[in-house]
């Protein structure tokens, strides 16, 4: 805290990382380093802070570092310890009563639960980077299991906590009859490292919980701010980037849709899709702009500007808006074409499918069988701002698949840049007609409806919202594969695959018109069919 003598507003931060870890010695303005293990140090930099005029304090939930008891995986006991936390500051002779909360990632997550549980001084947070719901942001892209995002941040929380929640909290019966039907599941059986969680689950407990808990429902609910954003009063400032497609853009995106109160929202962008420095220490000028009016009082007109504003890539330029989705987007389909084209003339009667079988086997580094459908050159600069969403029609040889969905965008030599990505499993199809919109699906995950071999079914698959320029000359380019890997997503997010050697065929004709649905924000020089949603 300040050295100076007085009261002064107070940062609290909390992870499962470990307070210990946040000032070790390593060197700021790198990115995070996977094999040393300094993709936990987000708590902020403190120095930065206390020379403003804040005291920071970093605290371990229960089960972290030294802390008694066992990890709550941001549970209610894990919410509790944050308020708890929160009045303890306020409390002290140090601090004058005003309380925020400070840290990315886990970090920013965090704050939303501890927000929901409404500390009386904890005053506004800043969400840096937060997924808002566990199953669908976290761990169940699309239905499909992120395992490799559970099996390596595991490795990275400060815990001394060896048995599942799962364990702590089924009835036994229930919990060896999941455990059985795991150890027998053909698909983990082809997986070393999930299969040995069923016999020695202190490896991982929070991996072998995921598997427990395939479907969407109260273990992820208790655990989720999307379910207790009604109960988030305070302002609250949402920071995330483009290329968090597979976990907190969606966050920052919902939480923005739907909190209550004061509220503003940055969307930028990263030089790679790992996000943002190890240790963090980006964008703390805009943190200590929104504490500075909310903690501290000062008149900043960090309120009287534009509650959005968003990075342009393509154009690579900053913009404000009023709200999101954009109030002035036109929905334009693009449709799947044979030849591999994709274009705004819905498809003719005999246009044949195109079909794709996946490699359960992989061999590392080799590219995944898929589908691809690609635009002419555009005739003019041609943004898309907003939600977007396939539907697609296709059968399989098999009752499960798992579909994954890239745009890119492709330059006139031939490079191509990734715009935005979805997920959706097979048997996970199911809608929810009263939360779905036509540019933004929502499917409930709570069971699995085999697929007929054969039938042809319709997909609604959600794709991360983007905000791109396709400038003159390039083009846009839907890519569909039926697999995942770390050498094709990202190192550390990657799925559970389907280990079945199944045949995808996605029909495009008069009677299945699978086409995108694309959020187009300026008018083009081409011509393309509107398409209102609704």
């Amino acid at each position: 805290r300040p050295r100076s003598p007085g009261k002064f507003p107070a940062l609290m931060s909390m992870s499962a990382y470990g307070k210990d870890v946040q000032h070790l010695p390593v060197p700021v303005g790198g990115a995070s380093d996977y094999s040393r293990g300094t993709g936990g140090i987000e708590s902020g930099m403190t120095d930065y802070f206390v020379s403003r005029g804040y005291a920071h304090v970093i605290l371990d939930p229960r089960g972290i570092g030294k802390s008694g008891g066992e990890y709550d995986m941001q549970g209610p006991k894990e919410q509790q310890d944050g308020y708890d936390g929160i009045e303890w500051i306020a409390a002290q002779p140090w601090c004058d009563g005003n309380v925020g909360m400070l840290g990315m990632s886990y970090f920013a997550c965090i704050q939303y639960l501890v927000a929901a549980q409404q500390p009386p001084h904890l005053k506004a947070i800043f969400a840096h980077d937060g997924f808002t719901d566990w199953y669908r942001h976290n761990y169940y892209q699309g239905g499909m299991c992120n395992w490799g995002k559970a099996h390596h941040i595991w490795r990275l929380y400060d815990t001394h906590t060896t048995r599942t929640l799962s364990e702590r909290q089924m009835p036994r019966e229930e919990f060896e009859r999941r455990l059985k039907a795991l150890r027998d599941d053909p698909a983990v059986r082809t997986y070393p490292y999930l299969w040995k969680l069923t016999n020695n689950a202190h490896n991982n407990p929070m991996l072998l919980d995921l598997l427990l808990n395939p479907f969407d429902g109260p273990f992820y609910w208790e655990r989720s701010a999307s379910r207790v954003f009604d109960r988030i009063k305070i302002p609250v400032f949402l920071l995330s980037r483009w290329s968090a497609w597979a976990i907190h853009l969606p966050g920052a995106i919902e939480a923005f849709e739907k909190l209550p109160g004061p509220r503003r929202m940055i969307i930028t962008e990263t030089h790679w899709e790992g996000g943002f420095g190890r240790p963090w220490y980006e964008n703390h000028d805009l943190v200590l702009r929104w504490y500075d009016h909310w903690l501290k009082g000062i008149a900043n007109g960090v309120m009287d500007e534009a509650p959005v504003k968003i990075f342009v890539r393509g154009r690579n330029v900053w913009r404000d808006e009023q709200e999101w989705p954009l109030q002035r987007t036109h929905w334009v389909k693009l449709y799947l074409r044979d030849g591999g084209r994709l274009d705004a003339t819905p498809p003719g009667p005999h246009e044949r499918p195109d079909s794709f079988i996946n490699k359960p086997w992989q061999e590392s580094n080799t590219a995944s069988p898929c589908a691809t459908y690609t635009t002419t050159p555009m005739s003019a600069d041609t943004e898309y701002t907003g939600p977007h969403t396939l539907y697609f029609y296709a059968d399989l040889s098999w009752s499960d698949a798992n579909w994954i969905v890239v745009i890119y965008d492709v330059a006139p030599d031939g490079t191509r840049m990734q715009v935005t990505k979805g997920w959706l499993k097979a048997s996970h199809r199911e809608l929810d007609a009263e939360r779905s919109k036509p540019e933004r699906p929502y499917h409930p995950h709570t069971r699995a409806v085999p697929v007929e071999p054969g039938e042809v079914n319709e997909y609604a698959l959600e794709i991360r919202d983007s905000c791109h320029v396709f400038r003159k000359g390039h083009r846009m380019q839907l890519l569909i594969r039926g697999q995942s890997s770390p050498w094709e997503d990202f190192p550390i997010w990657f799925h559970l695959n389907i280990m079945e050697p199944v045949r995808h065929r996605v029909h495009h004709n008069q009677q299945y018109p699978s086409h995108l649905v694309l959020p187009l924000v300026e008018t083009v020089e081409r011509r393309e069919e509107i398409y209102a949603p609704g």
